[in-house]
């Protein structure tokens, strides 16, 4: 599991999130390093103030309302006033720039005998002292004068405008990347044999310009397929035509003819039949046909299964009951009939046809008893024009697999080949529920 997003929505919105928040905090320091002078001195003049008004206040006093003064004084500005002892102890300010600034400013003002400390005798705060005549004093200044009340605040706007920053940043991106969705579904159906509708040229010059190169690429696609189309048309009607008449001449022989040859010769114009039809079957498969969406798969795999049953090769079914599904019945029905030609051929009589129910998809397996395919062949078998070994010398043309697998693409799922329990080859098909 990784943190980083997959999509490029969130992966940009992420990357400007961290930009802008490394923006955020370098302004932050910049701004406290500009003004932390400033601050700071305005503390100082600001404690340089009360301490001389303070110390005037005590000289001018009577002694008698002395007490009373500095009564009034924690009461009502919190500053207190105390007596030196010799055996007080203090902490003297720590070596942060701002308290350094405030420091020397305050010696300035008040002489280089000001003693200042965080903390006296336990108790902290900003301790300045003074001297009236011989008398050394201590004051106490709350630490609220030197710290700023609006600090919170501001780091909350800050926190604000960085949300309202990234709600905008999420808001381009995902305006800019709609283009790039919308690529993406048209590409995934072009890949499934589909034709899409012209994607919308919107967005900036080089969307628009990607956008213009993409449905230039489907329609020399559709082009391309549509003449291809009409070549292998036009092959199989050139090649059946001969073969037609080739078959009528067979057929007018005389019976004295060798039953041998003839024979072959019918055997030869049903491989070449067989073999034009597989072309064909490969080149559209799935094109040309509308899916339905209540399809019956079991129906499909009943025809093809009796249809090879009355040829006199029976195959066995174990069929569950399905859902419905989004099916191009003619193709499926394709599907089905490779699978169970290719079992029957290589798999001798043994064969059965199962469906069943998987979460959220639907299972076709057909099984055999034949030789297999070796686990570092299955990839190459799902290749047009592949055959094992021990069939190159017998007909066909290598494209019922890839039919298959072309056919089940087209419908969303997969194909895989698997070694049987026993012995045999298990062809598994995986259709999705929906489409």
């Amino acid at each position: 599991m990784t943190l980083w997003p997959r999509t490029l929505l969130w992966r940009s919105v992420l990357l400007i999130a961290l930009l802008l928040l490394v923006a955020q905090l370098a302004w932050l320091q910049i701004f406290r390093v500009t003004e932390r002078e400033p601050r700071a001195q305005q503390a100082a003049q600001q404690i340089t103030s009360i301490v001389n008004l303070t110390r005037a206040a005590l000289i001018t006093a009577q002694p008698a309302k002395r007490l009373e003064l500095l009564q009034d004084l924690s009461q009502q500005e919190g500053i207190q006033v105390y007596l030196a002892r010799p055996d007080e102890r203090i902490e003297p300010f720590a070596p942060r720039p701002f308290l350094q600034i405030i420091q020397a400013d305050l010696k300035r003002e008040l002489g280089d005998d000001t003693r200042l400390a965080t903390a006296r005798d336990g108790v902290p705060g900003i301790w300045v002292s003074f001297r009236i005549d011989q008398d050394g004093y201590w004051m106490l200044i709350p630490r609220s004068r030197l710290e700023r009340a609006e600090r919170l605040r501001w780091l909350g706007w800050g926190a604000l405008v960085l949300a309202l920053a990234l709600l905008g940043a999420f808001l381009i991106v995902a305006r800019v990347n709609r283009p790039l969705r919308a690529l993406t579904r048209a590409a995934g159906e072009i890949g499934r044999g589909k034709t899409p509708p012209p994607v919308t040229e919107t967005g900036p010059a080089e969307i628009r310009a990607l956008a213009r190169t993409f449905n230039q690429m489907a329609a020399d696609l559709k082009r391309a397929g549509d003449e291809r189309a009409l070549l292998l048309a036009g092959v199989s009607h050139d090649l059946r035509t001969p073969l037609s008449r080739i078959r009528l001449g067979l057929e007018m022989l005389a019976a004295k003819s060798d039953a041998a040859i003839r024979d072959g010769m019918e055997q030869d114009i049903a491989d070449i039949d067989a073999a034009i039809n597989q072309f064909l079957d490969f080149a559209r498969a799935g094109e040309g046909e509308d899916a339905i969406a209540g399809g019956d798969l079991n129906t499909i795999v009943r025809s093809v299964c009796e249809r090879s049953a009355r040829s006199g090769r029976p195959v066995t079914l174990r069929l569950a009951a399905l859902p419905p599904l989004p099916l191009r019945p003619l193709a499926m029905q394709r599907l089905v009939a490779n699978l169970v030609d290719n079992a029957l051929r290589y798999g001798g009589d043994d064969v059965e046809v199962a469906t069943s129910v998987a979460d959220a998809t639907v299972v076709l397996e057909v099984l055999d008893r034949g030789p297999g395919i070796p686990l570092g062949e299955v990839e190459h078998m799902m290749q047009p024009f592949t055959r094992m070994d021990h069939a190159r010398s017998g007909s066909g043309t290598g494209l019922g697999l890839a039919i298959v697998a072309r056919i089940a693409q087209s419908h969303g799922g997969t194909v895989r080949l698997l070694a049987r329990e026993g012995g045999g080859l298990r062809a598994r098909v995986e259709l999705p529920r929906r489409a």
